[in-house]
Formats: structure tokens, C-alpha cells, sequence
């Protein structure tokens, strides 16, 4: 039985409704592989994030090590829970740094995740769209790899299959197939790709995270929320009874004057206006008290920062989290 090459599924011709559907045995991708990559339609597979973590308690109990690939701009909320799993050597990757602002400097970055675990060996800034930094990369997966296998894990949309497919373009003459996308659970099964007769890269699935934008949005509406370029920061100046708006996603009340400045895809509109409109009220309620200088993140659409202590009202799709943590940047 063969195994599709695109996300990892094993290939079957009995039920177009489950993984690893195609037309023929021996094609190699899936069917919803195939329409991905051809027509960019994304036929979403229900997954528990309880079936991820298995896979990752598994990996943590060999000696391998583990390339742990972070999001600078979706820093994942239970990424200590993730670490205190694995007890691998851990080469973290921080990737889409493209994003962020290039006045911010990457010794702050690594510095902000310094000291969160004794296994990480070393903290490598990537940019897939950018080719940037994969030389330093593959340099350091052959410095700390532990036998040939080496670990691929990270949460969905990190851009772990990306940074694999430019290892692929970059270093090798096999073609660049894992699937990619920007919705959940495009990677279903464990894929080993093999770069030389000493290095073999396993692309694992995404790990779930929950309460998040990206699993209540279409297609359309991700290509708008999910950046593709860096992100203009946009600042404000609030007043008492004024409220900020984050497109058609998230209301935002203060209880008192204050500044924020703002990190979302630059396709979303951000407007100032006064309390008394009752838009987006609908939306899930949640008060949040921040202290200066914090980040208020929404999880997965974005994060601003605010420059005094506050409570906030924060309407929000019901079911998604928002929490703060220390600035980023």
C-alpha cells in the first residue's frame, strides 16, 4: 500500500469521505492533496488534537532530535505544555520572522524564548518564503541530530511542511511534494523524507490548537486573516467611551484613555469609534485585565500590544480564547 506524498495518509479507493482518498492505488497524492495543490480547495478532515499529542508523547520518548517549529506570529499558547512532553534534544525554529517588523532584532526574539526548557540546543530564525537563514538550519540539524531520524513537530500553520520543501529544493534533488496549506490538518500521517544516506526528516501532523479563529473561518476568510507579507503596525490612541474594531472579528472596549498598537494581516481594517454603536455586541463577551506593556493575543488572528494597565471588554467568535502575555516586540 502506498502512502500519499503529499500529507502522509495511506492511499484508499473505497470512501471519497475519508483520508487518503484517490482515484488510483498508485497515484501519488490524494485526491484532497491533488485539489489542494491544483485548485486550491481544502476539504476539511475532522481530527482530535488528543491523536496529535500521542504521536508526540511517542517521539518523546526516543533520544532523536526533535526540530520544533514555532510561529513567531501565532505563538502557540501551550507551548510549555508541548516542551515538558519531550525530553529530546530540541532545535527550535522560530519561522515566518517576514512578518514581523525588520527594526526588531533577533536576539530579542530568541531571548524571549530563553530558559523555557534545558533541552533546547539552539533557537534558528527562518523565513521559507525568504529562503533565509537554511544554511544555519541544516547546519544545525547535522550538529545535534542523534541518528539519521530527525523530528519534525510544530502546531498547524507553523510552516513546518514549507520549511521541509525548501530543505527539498535547497539540498536535494527530490521535488518539494509535502502538501501545503494554510488550514488545519493538511499533514495526516508521519512522512519520512530522506535528505541523504545520514539525515532523514519526519514530517509529523500539525498539533490542534483549540479555541482558536482558524477552525471557525472559511477558506476565503484565512487567505484575508493569515498574513503573507510584513505586517504595518498600526497605533492608537483611545479614549474613555471609545472602542476599536478589528474588522468584522473582534470589538474592543477600554474602561479608560490608552494606547495600543495593533498586529494583524494588513487586509484587515481597524477603526476607531464610539461605544454607543452596538456592532458586533453579539459576539462572546470576555473581560481581560492587562498591565502595561503586555500583549492581548486573540488566538488566531493577532495580538496588540497595550501601553497601560486596563480592563478590557473584548468581544470575540464565541468559543475562541484571548489572553495576554509578555510583549513580543
Amino acid at each position: 500500500m502506498n502512502k500519499c506524498r503529499g500529507c502522509g495518509a495511506w492511499l484508499q479507493v473505497s470512501n471519497p469521505e475519508k483520508e487518503g482518498y484517490a482515484k488510483l492505488l498508485e497515484n501519488r497524492f490524494c485526491e484532497r492533496c491533488f485539489r489542494i495543490k491544483n485548485y486550491n480547495e481544502y476539504k476539511t478532515l475532522e481530527k482530535d488534537g488528543e491523536d496529535f499529542f500521542t504521536i508526540v508523547k511517542e517521539i518523546g520518548n526516543k533520544e532523536n532530535l526533535v526540530v520544533l517549529v514555532v510561529d513567531l506570529f501565532q505563538i502557540p499558547k501551550e507551548f510549555k505544555e508541548l516542551l515538558e512532553i519531550l525530553s529530546n534534544p530540541i532545535l527550535l525554529v522560530l519561522t515566518k520572522r517576514d512578518l514581523l517588523p525588520v527594526s526588531l532584532y533577533e536576539e530579542r526574539l530568541k531571548d524571549y524564548f530563553a530558559d523555557l526548557s534545558s533541552n533546547i540546543v539552539d533557537t534558528i530564525i527562518i523565513s521559507s518564503s525568504k529562503n533565509y537563514h537554511f544554511d544555519e538550519l541544516l547546519t544545525g540539524i547535522r550538529n545535534y541530530q542523534v541518528g539519521k531520524d530527525v523530528y519534525v513537530i510544530g502546531y498547524t500553520n507553523a510552516g513546518k511542511s514549507s520549511m521541509i520543501n525548501k530543505i527539498l529544493e535547497d539540498y536535494t534533488e527530490e521535488l518539494a511534494d509535502i502538501t501545503v496549506s494554510m488550514l488545519p490538518s493538511t499533514t495526516i500521517q508521519k512522512i519520512e523524507i530522506k535528505i541523504d544516506d545520514t539525515l532523514t526528516l519526519i514530517d509529523t501532523p500539525g498539533l490542534l490548537e483549540k479555541n482558536s479563529y482558524i477552525h471557525y473561518l472559511s477558506g476565503d476568510e484565512l487567505k484575508r486573516v493569515m498574513p503573507k507579507k510584513m505586517i504595518n503596525p498600526i497605533s492608537y490612541q483611545v479614549k474613555e467611551k471609545q472602542s476599536i474594531f478589528v474588522d468584522k472579528y473582534v470589538r474592543i472596549d477600554c474602561e479608560k484613555e490608552n494606547n495600543f498598537i495593533f498586529y494583524f494581516s494588513n487586509n484587515l481594517s481597524i477603526t476607531r469609534v464610539w461605544k454607543e454603536v452596538e456592532l458586533l455586541k453579539q459576539l462572546e463577551k470576555k473581560r481581560i485585565m492587562v498591565s502595561a506593556k503586555e500583549d492581548v493575543v486573540i488566538k488566531g488572528l493577532g495580538f496588540f500590544k497595550v501601553m497601560k494597565d486596563d480592563i478590557l471588554d473584548i468581544y470575540v467568535i464565541p468559543g475562541v480564547d484571548v489572553y495576554t502575555r509578555k510583549s513580543l516586540i
